[in-house]
C-alpha cells in the first residue's frame, strides 16, 4: 500500500523553502512579471494550505474542493450531494461570496481550527440556527465566527471585511470527506478569482465542474491542465447536459479530455434539470450517486483513499522541480533589471562629477556676478560679499549638474519599459528640494573654509613670535600696513579654487597675506575640502534619485536562496 512521506526532515525542507518563495519579491513590472507573482502567490496557497498540512496530518478527511466557472451549477451541485441546502444557488452572479465548507460533525474539529486555509476566518451556523430561503437561495439569520480560536457573534448577514470560511456540517456526508464550494474562477470580482484559486490549491481531490455549453471554454481547460501539470487527483463534472444531446456532448468531452492527456479522468455528467438552472433547488439523488459514491469510496477505503492523497502531494512537491526555478528566473530578471537602472544612473553621475570638476578648474564658478565682484574687490566689494558671490555661483553650478544627470536619467530609463511602469521616472518632491540641499552644502564648505583660514592666520601668528620663523618672511609681512584678516583670506582662498585662470592673482595675493608655504598649505586643505563636498553633493543626489528603486528591494540573494532550498528538498526526497 502506498503511503505519504511525512518525515520531519521533509517537513522542514518544505518550510525552508516556503520562507524562500515568501521572500521572493517581483515590483518592477517585467513582461513576466504578473506571471511571477500568480507563481509566487499559487505555491504559497498550495505549501500553507495543502503539502505541509497534509503531510502534518495525514490522517485528517480529504478535502474536495469543487471549482469551476461562472454558472456552472457547483453550489447546485454541493448542496446535492449533501442533501440540504448549505451553500447558496442562485442565477445572481457571483452567487458565492463566501466560500462553503461541508464536513460530517465528527469531522468538524479537523476544520474549525487553523490547519489549513489560515488566513481565512471561520464562520459557521450552528445547529440550532434556522435557514432563510430566499430568491437568492438559502442564507443564515445568525453566523458565529472563529477569531484565534474564539467565537465572535455575527447578527444579520453582512459580510465582514474580512476573508472568510463559512463552516457547515452534515451527517450525509461520510466520515473522512469534506466538501468545499469554491467562487467562480472566472469570477467579476478579482478578490473571489484569486480565493477561488486559492481554495483550488489547498484540496486533495479537484472537482472541475464545467456546462455544456461552456467545455470547450478556456477557463476550465486550463483549470484541467493545471491540474495535470501538478499531476492532482482530479474529477470531471459536465453539468447541464441536456438529455436530447447526453451522449453526444458526453462524447465529444471524452474526445477532447483524451487529445489533452486526461482520458483517465473520471467523468460524470449531471443532466439539466429544472433545479440545475438556479433558485436554490436539490437535484435528485439519483442525478449526483455516482459521484457521491466515487467520492465516498476514496475516503472510506484504505487504498483509494491513499493513493488520492499520495498522488496529489507527490504531484505538487514535483511540480516544484520546474515551479522553483522559474520563480528563481523571474527573481534573477528583476535583479537583472534593477542593475541596469542602477547602473544608468551611476554611469550619469560619474560622467556628470567628472565635467563638473572640469568646469570647476576651468573657472566657470568666477563668471557672472562672481566675477564683477571680483573686480571690484577689495575698494568696491567686501571679502564676505565676494563669498556670497562664489558660494551662489558654485551652488548654480553643482544644481545644473544635478538637474543635467537627472533628466538623463530620465531619458535613458524610459527606454525601460520597468522604471517608467514602476513610477522611477515620477518627478519625487525630494529631488525638487535639491536646490536646498545644495545650497546647505556650499555653505557648510564655506564654513569650514573659514575655519581653515582663522587656523592658518593664527598659526602664522605664532610663527611670527618663534625664532624659527623665516627673517625674510617677517620682515615682509612687517611691512604691510594691516595684518592678515581672516576673511579676507577666505575670500581669496576661494577666488584661488573656484577662479581657474582669472583666480591666479588672488593665488599671488594669498601668497603675500600668507607666505608661501603658508599660502601652499591653504591651497592643499582647501582643494581637498573643495573635491570632498563637490563628491559629496553628487554622491547624495544620486543616492536620492536611486531611492526609490532601492526601496523595492530588490536583490540577487533570493534567487541562489531559492535554488539552495530547493536542492535541500530534493535531497531529503
Amino acid at each position: 500500500m502506498v503511503t505519504l512521506d511525512v518525515r520531519p526532515q521533509l517537513l522542514d525542507a518544505l518550510s525552508a523553502l516556503r520562507e524562500r518563495v515568501a521572500a521572493a519579491r517581483f515590483p518592477l513590472p517585467l513582461a513576466g512579471a504578473p506571471r511571477a507573482r500568480a507563481n509566487r502567490r499559487e505555491l504559497l496557497a498550495q505549501l500553507d494550505d495543502y503539502l505541509v498540512p497534509r503531510l502534518k496530518a495525514p490522517e485528517a478527511p480529504l478535502l474536495a474542493v469543487i471549482g469551476g466557472s461562472t454558472g456552472a451549477g457547483k453550489s447546485t451541485l454541493v448542496n446535492s450531494l449533501v442533501g440540504r441546502q448549505v451553500s447558496e444557488a442562485g442565477v445572481l452572479r457571483p452567487t458565492t461570496r463566501v466560500p462553503v465548507l461541508v464536513c460530517h460533525p465528527d469531522d468538524h474539529h479537523w476544520f474549525s481550527g487553523m490547519r489549513v486555509l489560515p488566513d481565512l476566518t471561520r464562520v459557521w451556523v450552528p445547529p440550532q440556527d434556522s435557514l432563510t430561503v430566499g430568491p437568492h437561495g438559502v442564507r443564515p439569520t445568525t453566523r458565529t465566527a472563529i477569531r484565534d480560536g474564539r467565537p465572535h457573534a455575527r447578527g444579520g448577514t453582512t459580510a465582514a471585511p474580512e476573508r472568510q470560511l463559512r463552516i457547515e456540517t452534515a451527517t450525509a456526508l461520510p466520515v473522512g470527506l469534506a466538501l468545499l464550494d469554491a467562487p467562480d474562477i472566472d469570477s467579476l470580482v478579482a478578490e473571489n478569482r484569486f480565493l477561488a484559486a486559492q481554495l483550488i490549491c489547498a484540496a486533495d481531490i479537484w472537482v472541475m465542474v464545467t456546462t455544456a455549453a461552456r467545455y470547450a471554454d478556456a477557463v476550465p481547460w486550463h483549470l484541467l491542465r493545471t491540474a495535470k501539470e501538478y499531476n492532482a487527483t482530479l474529477v470531471s463534472v459536465l453539468d447541464r447536459v441536456p438529455h436530447q444531446v447526453v451522449s453526444e456532448v458526453s462524447r465529444q468531452y471524452g474526445a477532447l479530455l483524451t487529445k489533452a492527456g486526461l482520458g483517465e479522468v473520471p467523468r460524470f455528467t449531471v443532466p439539466e434539470l429544472p433545479e440545475s438552472a438556479g433558485g436554490g433547488g436539490l437535484l435528485p439523488s439519483t442525478a449526483v450517486a455516482p459521484l457521491r459514491a466515487w467520492l465516498t469510496h476514496r475516503a472510506q477505503e484504505p487504498t483509494a483513499r491513499a493513493q488520492a492523497l499520495v498522488r496529489t502531494a507527490n504531484g505538487v512537491i514535483d511540480s516544484l522541480r520546474a515551479r522553483v526555478p522559474e520563480l528563481a528566473g523571474a527573481v534573477a530578471a528583476q535583479h537583472a533589471a534593477a542593475v541596469r537602472l542602477t547602473a544608468v544612473a551611476e554611469e550619469t553621475y560619474e560622467s556628470e562629477h567628472a565635467r563638473v570638476k572640469g568646469r570647476l578648474k576651468g573657472g566657470a564658478v568666477l563668471s557672472g556676478d562672481a566675477l564683477k565682484r571680483w573686480r571690484s574687490y577689495p575698494l568696491d566689494c567686501g571679502a564676505g560679499e565676494l563669498l556670497d558671490a562664489l558660494v551662489e555661483s558654485l551652488g548654480a553650478l553643482l544644481l545644473c549638474g544635478v538637474a543635467a544627470a537627472d533628466e538623463r536619467i530620465d531619458e535613458r530609463w524610459r527606454h525601460e519599459s520597468a522604471a517608467g511602469a514602476a513610477g522611477l521616472t515620477d518627478r519625487d518632491p525630494a529631488l525638487e528640494s535639491a536646490e536646498h540641499r545644495i545650497g546647505m552644502a556650499v555653505r557648510r564648505w564655506r564654513r569650514v573654509m573659514e575655519e581653515y583660514a582663522e587656523e592658518e592666520v593664527r598659526e602664522l601668528y605664532k610663527a611670527e613670535k618663534s625664532d624659527r620663523a623665516d627673517r625674510a618672511d617677517r620682515i615682509a609681512r612687517a611691512a604691510r600696513s594691516t595684518a592678515p584678516d581672516p576673511d579676507a583670506v577666505a575670500a581669496l582662498l576661494a577666488t584661488t579654487l573656484l577662479g581657474g585662470r582669472r583666480g591666479r592673482s588672488a593665488g599671488e595675493t594669498l601668497a603675500e597675506r600668507l607666505g608661501a608655504q603658508g599660502a601652499l598649505r591653504l591651497r592643499d586643505k582647501g582643494g581637498r575640502l573643495l573635491a570632498e563636498y563637490v563628491e559629496k553633493v553628487l554622491h547624495t543626489e544620486r543616492e536620492r534619485r536611486l531611492a526609490p528603486l532601492d526601496a523595492l528591494g530588490v536583490h540577487a540573494d533570493p534567487q541562489a536562496e531559492l535554488i539552495a532550498a530547493l536542492s535541500v528538498l530534493q535531497k531529503e526526497r
